[in-house]
Parts: structure tokens; C-alpha cells; sequence
């Protein structure tokens, strides 16, 4: 979160991307820091998961990271 912040800061669009078991930590961590980062969650458990289980989420999430990253470009909410 503090790592978008930052980039975002820097006028450089990001999207964080975490396990689902992240959601409420992430939102209660937005709310704290007063900023409200775009966001992708995959599937929870990833630390067990092969390398091509991983290549599989990456791929998933990418269509959704994209759009983000898009839609902040073009000043989109």
C-alpha cells in the first residue's frame, strides 16, 4: 500500500495485486493512510503454488491490472 502510495505520489499510475485473504487488511490499511489505491486480489493461497500455478494467476489478474492502469491514465476513477 505504501508503495503505491508513493509511486501514485510520484504521478506514476499502480495497482496493487494481493492474495484474497487480503481484502479487509487492505481496505482497513487504505482507509488509515486516506488513499484509496486500485486494487487486484487472486486467489488465496499463493506462497505454496508452483511456478506455473503462479504464471496462471499473473495471467488471470493481467486483463484487470491493465484496465486499471488504463482507466488511471486517462483520469478515470
Amino acid at each position: 500500500m505504501h508503495d503505491i502510495a508513493d509511486l501514485e505520489s510520484r504521478q506514476i499510475p499502480g495497482v496493487g495485486v494481493a492474495s484474497s485473504e487480503f481484502v479487509e487488511a487492505a481496505a482497513m490499511q487504505s482507509r488509515a493512510l486516506g488513499f484509496d489505491p486500485a486494487m487486484v486480489f487472486v486467489p488465496h493461497p499463493i506462497q505454496d503454488r508452483t511456478d506455473a500455478e503462479m504464471r496462471a494467476l499473473a495471467d488471470g489478474a493481467l486483463a484487470d491490472i491493465l484496465r486499471l492502469l488504463r482507466a488511471e491514465d486517462a483520469g478515470e476513477p
